[in-house]
């Protein structure tokens, strides 16, 4: 895959899961106070902030899951090593790449590593 198209991908993905993790913390925290100031009103609307809190604090860990390798893979550009597996440094198909410009293994590689 051609570089700049790759850090290009890899750059729009972040930005927008960085928005989303925003948003996600933004929600979070709203939750957070509508627990807090439901608890002594009413449980059933605590229990429900808890709920949506926690939903919430899920889904910006997996945003920040998701941000790590992205990362990583702006640091192999700049290394030269993006598009070989991590792990063989076997290269990496360009259509994996288009589909997950962050991929690290490739597919067999992955495969693998998801049986393990």
């Amino acid at each position: 895959m051609d570089q700049d198209r790759a850090r290009s991908l890899l750059i729009a993905e972040r930005d927008e899961v960085q928005r989303l993790l925003k948003e996600t913390e933004t929600a979070g925290q709203a939750d957070r106070v509508a627990e807090v100031e439901s608890e002594a009103e009413d449980n059933a609307d605590a229990a429900l902030a808890l709920t949506e809190e926690g939903e919430d604090d899920a889904i910006a860990e997996s945003m920040r899951d998701r941000l790590e390798p992205i990362e990583r893979a702006l640091h192999r550009l700049d290394t030269g090593t993006y598009g070989k597996s991590i792990r063989s440094g076997e290269p990496i198909p360009d259509e994996r790449l288009e589909a997950d410009p962050a991929a690290e293994l490739t597919i067999s590689e992955a495969r693998a590593a998801e049986r393990a």
